[in-house]
């Protein structure tokens, strides 16, 4: 059973760092792509990074470039997203994903399987 949980999110002021994890079970990460996605209140699911199986390329929405950095560790099982200098426009709730085609994508159709989301808070 492929299982993804997400953890590390919190309460931070404006510019400060949070790091987010996604632990999965299940399936390896040598063969599925892995996306992260993030959610505001009367907003729609959006993209915000992805990691291909394949080569460890990565993608960002431009709203997060040079500010959040996707990595994983396939010995662990875990994909993190390093996020810094965040704003209040980063407060949501973060999903990570799973999906069987290599390559990642920043569409949430794209994706199968999904963790039960963490919520991320930027205010002071």
């Amino acid at each position: 059973q492929l299982q993804l949980v997400e953890s590390g999110g919190g309460l931070v002021q404006p510019g400060g760092s949070l790091r987010l994890s996604c632990a999965v079970s299940g399936f390896s990460l040598d063969y599925y792509a892995i996306g992260w996605f993030r959610q505001a209140p009367g907003k729609e699911r959006e993209g915000v990074s992805c990691i291909s199986s394949s080569d460890g390329s990565t993608l960002y929405a431009d709203s997060v470039k040079g500010r959040f950095t996707i990595s994983r560790d396939n010995a662990k099982n875990t994909v993190y997203l390093q996020m810094n200098s965040l704003k209040p426009e980063d407060t949501a709730v973060y999903y990570c994903a799973a999906t069987r085609v290599r390559v990642g994508s920043m569409w949430p159709a794209v994706y199968a399987n999904w963790g039960q989301g963490t919520q991320v808070t930027v205010s002071s």
